[in-house]
């Protein structure tokens, strides 16, 4: 069996030649993304049942929940450093054994500390099989990063897709300690042997050089970047997005309330649009919106298309607060919003490896990644404006003049910003640094 060469670095070996195509390899990322998205996207499922069974009260049993995104959200930079040290493979493969063992760990829960390890368990081997991916969408396609990332961000979202239906039925049918268990086997096998699957890029694709305004060939350091103003705008204007699209999409089916739109409220000119399909719809885009932006951000300019994405975001959920008591007008934005919102898991990392190299790709993308978990720590603050205001319009235009100020940063901060960067990490470069 033939065997090609791959880039040296961390004790991977290389891959037999027919595994050193980069979009087979992107492929076997995607198959791990949507398989551990059920530990997030499933478990709403699971929490009823789990405290019904147990007659604990419903916060006791939610805070395993967030102990699993802290966790998650957290340890990536870690377990970036990891990626970056000894490839996306042994992450991949000690990740996806870690989420099976959360949910067989699950099936078997008779206390809340177990309820919780389980939960922590799991958090971690889902970042590590998430930013394992993500690293290896970066590594193997240099110059189409943002689709890259994006194609592998949205199978996040289709594993959803795919099998939130299957494990409701084992549930309903068999009790959640079966779903947990058999689902949690199947799951952390598939991504086991997928992980071993995975391959370093080729020395070939290392060769290849980035080609958008704002990359550069240098290799920034973890600790060199967290003293570039850049990364910290980047951190910021992440945070801002995160923010606003978490905050509006959690309080849509209150707003629908509010707005007097109903799961049943008929449609003038689309009736066949109902608001529960406009959901499924809104779901289904908020993946397919990560390829596409990110696709076109590898044409358009990172920037140009955050300033795109973002406006037009926040100009959603203006008309939202002013017309969304039409009821066309509201199941309508259902579906823009989350559109416009889900691009930022795939241009943002892209933005990242282009801006400081791919050598540290994972470490440095992790390390951007927590800004997710900052911005989940805002998002409490969305029920404590409506009670403070007594209806969702002010939250609404908050929401939106964080995303427009994301956009106007993205166009007159941040683009200028990479342009200084890349010319001082050009002559670095080029000074024999940071190979």
């Amino acid at each position: 069996m033939s065997v090609a060469m791959t880039a040296e670095g961390g004790g991977q070996k290389a891959a037999p030649a027919a595994l050193n195509n980069p979009w087979v390899q992107l492929f076997f990322g995607i198959v791990c993304m949507a398989t551990i998205a059920n530990l997030q996207y499933a478990w709403p499922l699971f929490r009823g049942p789990i405290a019904t069974t147990f007659g604990w009260n419903a916060p006791a049993v939610e805070i395993s929940f967030t102990i699993f995104l802290v966790v998650q959200t957290w340890l990536v930079p870690l377990e970036g450093f990891l990626i970056d040290k000894y490839g996306s493979r042994p992450l991949i493969i000690f990740g996806g054994a870690l989420c099976g063992l959360s949910w067989v760990l699950y099936a078997s829960i008779g206390s809340l500390a177990q309820l919780y390890l389980a939960a922590c368990i799991g958090g971690i081997g889902a970042g590590c099989v998430y930013g394992a991916c993500v690293a290896n969408a970066l590594k193997w396609f240099p110059t189409q990063r943002g689709l890259a990332v994006g194609l592998t961000a949205a199978g996040y979202g289709a594993g959803a897709a795919i099998t939130v239906g299957p494990v409701a039925a084992m549930i309903k049918a068999d009790g959640y300690h079966e779903a947990f268990m058999y689902f949690g086997i199947a799951q952390g096998l598939i991504v086991v042997v997928m992980g071993f699957l995975i391959a370093r890029p080729t020395m070939e694709i290392e060769a290849q050089k980035p080609v958008l305004a704002g990359a550069t060939e240098y290799n920034a350091r973890p600790m060199e970047i967290l003293r570039e103003p850049t990364f910290w705008m980047m951190y910021l204007m992440f945070t801002l997005m995160v923010a606003a699209g978490t905050i509006v999409t959690q309080q849509l089916g209150g707003l629908g309330k509010e707005f007097g739109v109903t799961k049943t409220t008929e449609i003038p000119i689309l009736a066949f649009l109902t608001l529960t399909l406009a959901q499924d719809v809104g779901r289904v885009v908020n993946g397919l919106t990560r390829p596409f932006f990110g696709w076109i951000s590898d044409s358009f300019g990172r920037e140009n298309t955050m300033f795109t994405a973002f406006m037009l975001f926040a100009l959603s959920i203006v008309l939202m607060a002013t017309a969304g008591h039409s009821p066309l007008v509201f199941v309508l934005m259902i579906i823009a919003i989350p559109l416009l919102w889900g691009e930022v898991y795939a241009i943002f990392p892209a933005a990242c490896a282009d801006s400081f190299g791919h050598k540290h790709a994972a470490t440095n993308a992790g390390i951007l990644y927590t800004a997710k978990g900052t911005a989940n720590l805002l998002v409490p603050f969305g029920p404590v404006i409506i009670s403070a205001t007594g209806n969702y319009e002010p939250l609404l235009y908050l929401t939106a003049t964080m995303a427009a100020i994301a956009a106007i940063l993205a166009l007159k901060v941040l683009k200028p910003m990479r342009t200084n960067l890349q010319k001082k990490f050009d002559a670095l470069y080029a000074a024999g640094k940071g190979h």
